[in-house]
């Protein structure tokens, strides 16, 4: 595997403008529902020489959380989906991350969702580094998982008369992540 530009240790913090952290879930078996947190922060520490030290934090809130509906949103906002009075952030913290291929990376950690933690791995693409028009140095990258949310204590659901269930079991997550490192 290639070496990663030692220029590109240091930490990157998202830009939630740039950012989207999004997710898909069937509804009634026959179509797809996607939504996103609009409230997203996070932080890379990469240690290009020590992939081993390197870190990567997220955090959601969970109130934003949006599917351009907004009955349903409120609904995944209660005590039956994500209940943000009591729990208000999704969170992510990496215990490794590890390079398994050119500009591709598995990064593994906790993640958070109401008062339920599991380890999941991820896998990120580095889509690119460059400067943007304001002089900043900007990497982007890209993830998908797919979750079981029952992991998460996420249960509710409701039969459907022909079989099946209202809301899939599994979740797509999606992450587009555009991060400005942190320069003198």
């Amino acid at each position: 595997m290639p070496d990663i530009d030692p220029a590109l240790s240091g930490t990157w913090v998202f830009d939630p403008g740039h950012t989207r952290v999004g997710f898909s879930a069937r509804h009634a078996m026959v179509t797809t529902v996607r939504g996103t947190f609009t409230d997203v922060s996070g932080v890379i520490v990469l240690d290009a020489g020590d992939l081993a030290s390197s870190s990567v934090e997220v955090r959601l809130s969970a109130a934003s959380i949006t599917t351009n509906n907004a009955q349903r949103d409120e609904h995944l906002r209660s005590p039956d989906f994500f209940d943000v009075e009591t729990y208000p952030d999704i969170t992510f913290r990496s215990s490794t991350v590890d390079e398994v291929d050119q500009d591709s990376f598995m990064v593994v950690g906790d993640l958070t969702i109401r008062d339920v933690t599991r380890q999941v791995a991820i896998p990120i693409a580095l889509l690119g580094v460059q400067r943007d028009q304001l002089g900043n140095l900007r990497a982007g990258f890209e993830a998908t998982r797919r979750l079981d949310r029952r992991d998460f204590g996420l249960h509710w659901n409701m039969p459907l008369d022909a079989g099946g269930l209202l809301i899939s079991e599994k979740v797509t997550l999606e992450f587009e992540i555009s991060a400005i490192k942190q320069e003198a």
